[in-house]
């Protein structure tokens, strides 16, 4: 048994010589699989440049501006007409004083990573931080294509309508200078919200987008269908599935194919309850038994209740900073579900997500259910997310995972970021790894042996998710 032993620096979140042993032997050197992100895929095939760091950091991160409002800036400040330095001021002001919020850290993670700053961005500093990264964004290498590449990403995955043509994944995939993969995700949330008015809309842009009249169930299923295909031929592998909650509701298909018919022929006016769960539940049951056929990996996020700010939502659009954490218990409809796909031999591998940290135990104990080998299909608990992805959400996710589940079998990190300077939180989140497993080891409760170690860091940082991917 070979002992762990002391490395240099760095001592960020790194508690114990053992931690920082595991970070710079192992942690440290491995690429980057983001399989869950919001950049816009075009921007990475134009390559943009950025005129100065507003347009990277405050264009698009909702949590920087959920941050500012609850800090008393006003909205102008924003999203709204100020200029690109006045909105950086007010975010430096912001920052500076936000002490325990995990964007103080991840801001300064990026600062010194990309732009070899030091120091601490504060209403003091603002000037000078916006001078040097004004200068540094003129470099060649701080391009779109360059930040990426500069972080080590070898596969980020986008997150995509099933409408979206994807023309710019193919340019990504036909560009011999862009280093790393680009994929599509499927996010078909526009398919399941029938409640919604925009519901119609959508059905009339997946008529357009398959060349044929939707007027059944099947006909939605057959559309939807070729949509996944498409998106299979440029490389999908993955579906992403956003719910407040999951209703396991049922229902024979004649029944759906009635919920259906009925809210095209009605488009105003609301449907029961049941119903819209009903339907629901077969669009997920559909896309389940889809992506196991498909061989993709299905994740499910649950526990966000969105746009809760109704004049504000109206004004700014969806996804614009004013969601929040919603509970009730997921367990027995999501149980069912699982059920119903494995006992027809069609479950997919799943990622299941909730907002709601209370879930945590709940879903390591049920994924631990329907464990298979990772040759066909497993169930794993996702990563901390949104709300929960700062450090002590962190701990208090992998302190589940290693009591209630099987950590060796995690598949890590994602960013869930629209933002190409990201990056960082892989590598937030590898020192917490770390610094986890160190303690753990400098405690007495796990073998001091650095093979053993670094073999389990390298799989929950890289290696699993790579095979999720069969990359």
């Amino acid at each position: 048994m070979s002992a762990v032993h002391a490395c240099s620096d760095p001592p960020f979140l790194l508690k114990t010589k053992t931690a920082k042993a595991l970070y710079d032997q192992f942690a440290s050197k491995q690429p980057i699989i983001d399989y869950h992100c919001h950049i816009d895929a075009k921007e990475i095939a134009q390559d943009i440049r950025y005129e100065n760091i507003t347009q990277i950091w405050l264009r698009h991160d909702h949590y920087k501006w959920r941050l500012m409002r609850a800090a008393g800036v006003e909205e102008r400040l924003i999203t709204g007409d100020a200029t690109d330095r006045e909105k950086f001021d007010a975010w430096a002001k912001t920052v500076g004083r936000a002490v325990g919020n995990p964007l103080f850290q991840w801001s300064r993670m990026e600062l010194k990573r990309y732009f070899g700053y030091d120091g601490v961005l504060s209403e003091k500093t603002a000037d000078q931080v916006w001078e040097l990264t004004e200068v540094a964004l003129r470099r060649k290498a701080m391009s779109a294509v360059g930040i990426i590449k500069q972080s080590n990403v070898e596969l980020l995955c986008t997150t995509d309508d099933p409408i979206d043509t994807l023309v710019w994944h193919g340019q990504i995939d036909e560009n011999p200078e862009i280093p790393f993969r680009v994929l599509p995700a499927f996010r078909p949330d526009r398919a399941l919200n029938i409640e919604k008015p925009e519901f119609f809309e959508f059905v009339e842009q997946m008529e357009d987008a398959c060349g044929h009249s939707i007027h059944s169930i099947e006909d939605y299923f057959r559309a939807l269908r070729v949509r996944m295909e498409y998106f299979a031929e440029m490389g999908c592998r993955i579906s992403d599935h956003g719910m407040e909650r999951f209703d396991f509701e049922p229902a024979p298909r004649d029944t759906i194919n009635r919920i259906f018919r009925k809210r095209l022929a009605v488009m105003a006016g609301t449907l029961p309850e049941e119903e819209i769960q009903q339907f629901k539940t077969a669009m997920m049951l559909f896309f389940a038994e889809t992506a196991s056929e498909l061989k993709w990996t299905m994740q499910i996020h649950m526990g966000a209740r969105r746009d809760n700010n109704t004049a504000m939502t109206q004004v700014l659009g969806p996804n614009s900073g004013f969601d929040c954490i919603s509970g009730g218990d997921i367990i027995p409809s999501l149980s069912r579900f699982l059920d119903e796909l494995n006992s027809g031999g069609k479950l997919p591998r799943m990622i299941l997500y909730s907002l709601n940290s209370n879930d945590d135990a709940l879903l390591d104990s049920l994924a631990a259910c329907f464990g298979k080998d990772t040759e066909s299909a497993w169930i794993t608990h996702g990563a901390a997310w949104w709300f929960n992805d700062h450090e002590k959400g962190i701990r208090e996710h992998l302190a589940s995972l290693m009591s209630s589940g099987y950590f060796p079998a995690f598949v890590g990190m994602l960013t869930d970021s629209r933002s190409v300077l990201s990056y960082v939180r892989h590598d937030y989140f590898r020192r917490i790894v770390c610094d986890v497993l160190g303690q753990t080891v400098e405690d007495g409760l796990f073998p001091a042996d650095s093979i053993l170690l670094g073999e389990i860091v390298k799989d929950v940082c890289y290696r699993n998710t790579k095979r999720m991917f069969d990359a």
